[in-house]
């Protein structure tokens, strides 16, 4: 682990290659990230391959799809993807709408009162037999499937983790 590095939470540090290189001992590595997006969602690391990423602040995780040199001293970089802290990473809205039509796996597609209510903030039962934890929901607009954002799936109930500000009733 790099001790000459501080990591103040304002300023963003490119995510290392090299595991020896981090800056604390549970942030991630640039391949752990790829990784996590394809065998989570499907998500293939040559989709994403052209993306630098970037922690700002412990576990902050932002993708940007161009590059400049680390460390950088900036309020904002790119998107906002996943968060890291603690035994589950959690991918963001942002991120899922994003990046979540080429997901090809923990993907729950939702009718529209169901789609409603997701939007809407509301956690709700819904049948899903697949793994637990963090999902993709989707839902058919115009003929297309479109992420709308991300779910809690834990014990037969989906937990919108649709952002306050951003939860609309339909």
């Amino acid at each position: 682990m790099s001790d000459d590095r501080e990591h103040d939470g304002q300023t963003f540090v490119r995510l290392p290659t090299d595991p020896d290189d981090r800056i604390h001992e549970d942030q991630p590595t640039r391949d752990e990230v790829l990784d996590w997006w394809d065998e989570r969602f499907g998500i293939g690391r040559d989709y994403l391959a052209d993306y630098t990423f970037w922690e700002k602040g412990r576990g902050k995780v932002w993708a940007f799809h161009a590059d400049t040199e680390s460390p950088v001293r900036v309020e904002g970089l790119g998107m906002s993807v996943l968060r890291t802290r603690g035994d589950h990473w959690k991918p963001t809205t942002n991120a899922v709408q994003r990046f979540g039509h080429r997901a090809e796996r923990n993907v729950i597609d939702l009718t529209r009162e169901q789609a409603e209510a997701f939007v809407a903030g509301e956690d709700q039962e819904v049948p899903w037999d697949g793994d637990w934890g963090y999902l993709i929901a989707t839902h058919d607009i115009a003929g297309e499937t479109e992420p709308l954002g991300v779910g809690l799936y834990l014990h037969g109930e989906l937990r919108s983790q649709i952002p306050k500000g951003r939860r609309r009733d339909l």
